[in-house]
């Protein structure tokens, strides 16, 4: 059996050749969560509509599927833009976030169960990092990273005391002794993370001011945050690159 045909909205997470034309695409889908199809001839020049193009990790596109719930590994009948971008392709910068964003995404979501409000806040803030202002630009990561971590039930509590001066990692918690073991954040990393969770939309982050050495060690504090929440979390590859390209 083929599956039954549905419609649904996708973000393109990871995408490898194969064969000599054909795709397998692993998305975050808005109807059935996280799932893997094969796109076939879709690398053949020749093709009227077979465009490769639309798989770039990060691309937001509209699908028709067939759905077998017992298949690893399901096929696109048709596909289309959903949204097209106009920077995040092609501005360095916004692109670097992008793949950091995706990455991210791509070693936390590892269930196929849906989550509408989880794919809504990953297309939202996609669609806002493509006109994003240059002063929102140097904090998105952060807020994203921070506000991803809430649908996973990690985020730090919202409510925060002045006293508390430190950030319990393992426990997800602000806390005003220092824990007994090596991972927590304090001074001016623990008062940068309090502000951030401050900031409720993106179009906020122009008023937080942070400096370049703080923004740095906090995509590193980040990392090491989903890492004891996450299993497997491994090691991220775009954070390196973020770093250097937003300093």
């Amino acid at each position: 059996m083929g599956g039954t045909l549905h419609q649904t909205k996708a973000i393109v997470l990871r995408t490898v050749t194969y064969g000599e034309t054909s795709l397998i695409v692993t998305a975050y889908t808005e109807l059935f969560g996280l799932q893997s199809y094969i796109v076939q001839g879709v690398r053949k020049t020749s093709k009227k509509n077979g465009n490769a193009n639309c798989f770039m990790p990060g691309a937001l596109l509209e699908l028709v599927i067939y759905y077998n719930e017992f298949r690893h590994l399901n096929r696109i009948r048709e596909f289309k833009w959903s949204h097209l971008y106009h920077h995040l392709f092609s501005d360095v910068t916004k692109n670097s976030i992008l793949l950091y964003m995706i990455e991210l995404a791509q070693k936390t979501i590892k269930q196929p169960e849906p989550n509408s409000d989880l794919f809504g806040f990953l297309e939202d803030t996609l669609l806002h990092l493509d006109t994003a202002s240059g002063e929102e630009i140097p904090n998105y990561p952060l807020f994203f990273s921070l506000h991803l971590s809430y649908f996973f039930g990690f985020q730090p509590a919202e409510k925060i005391k002045e006293k508390e001066a430190f950030l319990d990692l393992q426990e997800g918690i602000f806390t005003n002794i220092a824990p007994l073991h090596p991972n927590y954040t304090e001074g001016p990393v623990t008062d940068a993370l309090k502000e951030l969770l401050k900031v409720r939309t993106p179009s906020e982050l122009p008023e937080l001011y942070i400096p370049y050495n703080i923004r740095k060690e906090l995509l590193s504090v980040l990392e090491r945050f989903y890492a004891l929440h996450i299993s497997e979390f491994g090691k991220m590859k775009s954070t390196h690159i973020l770093q250097e390209v937003l300093n």
